[in-house]
């Protein structure tokens, strides 16, 4: 079992994102607040789930957070800002958009950037609060349906499934098809010796 609290007695929220590593597609995040008594025997990371698990778990927390909210920064921003900052900012987007106001902050990780309710960055916070977790839960299925959206749209990169990480496929559909608007110019998309042999 996860724990429920960081800092008991205050309304306390968990924040994660999806998506960093990507090579396309937005980064998205949650915030997400629980009920002080919550308890979840499948809640987890996200990434120690399957996709059917992480679906049901977001209907239960959707219908049983205090507060929960998405939000996202687009590869144009992560490109322009760079992908730690945007990371923070959909976290921040996410916090902003809650319809409870938290008195405190728990985040996946150990950066953070000023902001106006106190806060704690929890190295695999993911796996140990379950606020996290949920929000972790939240971060993955929206970004994954919509980089299944775009899949559609672009054909041929295989976002269905790689959901836009750097698999073998998707570098291979860089190479041949060339990048998209989705795609996060400011990353290496392709290894150094192909850069070299393709846009010398």
């Amino acid at each position: 079992m996860l724990k429920p609290f960081h800092t008991p007695g205050l309304i306390e929220a968990g924040c994660d994102e999806a998506g960093r590593g990507c090579l396309a597609g937005p980064v998205f995040a949650a915030a997400v607040i629980l009920p002080p008594d919550y308890v979840n025997p499948m809640l987890n990371d996200s990434k120690q789930l399957s996709p059917a698990r992480r679906r049901q778990l977001r209907t239960d927390i959707e219908r049983d957070a205090v507060a929960w909210a998405v939000a996202e920064c687009s590869p144009e921003e992560i490109d322009r800002l760079n992908i730690l900052r945007c990371s923070i900012l959909a976290m921040q987007r996410a916090l902003d958009k809650l319809s409870t106001t938290p008195q405190h902050i728990i985040i996946d990780g150990n950066r953070w950037a000023a902001y106006h309710i106190p806060a704690h960055t929890i190295v695999k916070g993911d796996a140990t609060y379950m606020s996290i977790a949920a929000a972790s839960i939240l971060a993955k299925t929206y970004r994954d349906e919509r980089m299944q959206m775009l899949a559609q749209q672009c054909p041929g990169y295989g976002w269905e499934h790689n959901m836009g990480y750097p698999s073998r496929q998707h570098r291979e559909a860089i190479r041949q098809l060339g990048t998209t608007q989705h795609h996060r110019r400011s990353f290496r998309l392709l290894p150094e010796e192909q850069l070299t042999l393709d846009f010398a």
